[in-house]
């Protein structure tokens, strides 16, 4: 009896082991179709991929390009700018100080000075003294 106990318990965990073999080989197959279809759609991907990084690998360099060109063009405007303002800023200033000067002087020529108003002198590039001296604290008082 126990000898057919023992050979059914083995007859049994064969055929576990044997169902658990094929599953497994089951599984196998289905991976390997999945690594394989994986592997088919993956290298079209790639070269595509690949087409697409020296295309942008391109464009960047006419970019580079182009902001190079911009570069020197913003430096050549600055340094254009810098030379106009050097060469006709100065007379330009000048002119319209003096062009100023004439509209008010011709402005007041023809107005009578009205009495108590006192004519004044601006003197350019000079400090004048002050009229007074100290302020309202230093008057007289102490305290």
């Amino acid at each position: 009896m126990a000898g057919i106990l023992v050979a059914v318990f083995w007859a049994i965990l064969v055929s576990f082991l044997a169902l658990a073999l094929v599953r497994l080989a089951q599984t196998l197959k289905a991976a390997t179709k999945l690594v394989a279809e994986v592997t088919e759609q993956a290298v079209p991907l790639l070269s595509e991929a690949s087409a697409t990084v020296r295309s942008a690998n391109t464009q960047l360099a006419r970019v580079d390009s182009i902001a190079a060109d911009v570069q020197e063009v913003t430096s050549n405007a600055s340094a254009l700018s810098s030379t106009v303002s050097s060469a006709f800023g100065g007379p330009l200033v000048k002119v319209a100080a003096f062009g100023y000067g004439v509209r008010r002087a011709i402005g007041r020529k023809g107005q009578p000075q009205p009495e108590g108003e006192t004519t004044r002198t601006v003197v350019v590039g000079r400090t004048l003294p002050s009229a007074r001296r100290g302020g309202r604290r230093n008057r007289g008082s102490k305290g």
